[in-house]
């Protein structure tokens, strides 16, 4: 079991934050703490917002049972750790949470007049939790995998989500689709430009570098 762990250890590294942040919340004064290194809220300021938006992704919401937060993460940071890599997994992860927080931001000023916005009440809401970006990886490894019809259906839950329960945690899971979309999307057109780039760079040096030495 602790080889299994060892293979996938920013699954395992989630999991284990997701699990601290839910017993230290519940302990006396644990709560006040909490908020103070990762709770975000649209009415913050946006500097605070952006220092607290990684750890706010391990820190599960209250009124949520920890346990399905836990085999969420587990399962599908596990997987995407294996099909894209950890360094990859960490920055699709956090640009999606990120992409929702500064949307939940953004929809609190247009306010709920527009179709996507929020009332002025939701700015002082807990927006924690790594829901966003399980949704998220969970895009770009179907993508990964060509497994559309997979695909398709994260898309077709989180939009039904939103249409039966609208709310914010539902509007920032379909933003974090949309980043994980153009994210998977730009990998796909430019993901080999750059290194095809430095291999022709890196052949033409030696090709010069022979030329020099048999001139």
């Amino acid at each position: 079991m602790r080889k299994r762990f060892a293979s996938i250890p920013l699954a395992a590294g989630a999991t284990f934050l997701i699990l601290l942040f839910s017993i230290v919340q519940h302990l006396p004064g644990g709560e006040a703490f909490v908020t103070r290194i990762g709770v975000v809220k649209a009415a913050l300021p946006l500097d605070i917002s952006l220092l607290r938006t990684p750890l706010s992704l391990y820190v599960p919401a209250l009124d949520l049972p920890v346990w399905g937060a836990l085999a969420q993460v587990l399962l599908v940071f596990g997987i995407a750790e294996i099909v894209l890599g950890r360094k990859a997994t960490l920055f699709i992860a956090y640009a999606c949470t990120l992409a929702g927080t500064l949307y939940a931001r953004i929809g609190v000023q247009i306010g709920p007049e527009h179709l996507f916005g929020f009332a002025s009440k939701v700015a002082y809401m807990r927006d924690t939790g790594p829901s966003a970006a399980v949704v998220a990886l969970a895009i770009c490894v179907a993508w990964k995998c060509r497994a559309w019809f997979t695909g398709a259906a994260v898309v077709a839950t989180m939009i039904g989500e939103v249409i039966v329960l609208p709310n914010l945690a539902g509007l920032e899971h379909v933003v974090a689709i949309i980043t994980a979309v153009l994210i998977a999307a730009t990998g796909e057109v430019f993901g080999s430009y750059w290194p095809r780039v430095l291999n022709g760079v890196g052949a033409a040096t030696l090709v010069s570098a022979e030329r020099q030495r048999t001139a």
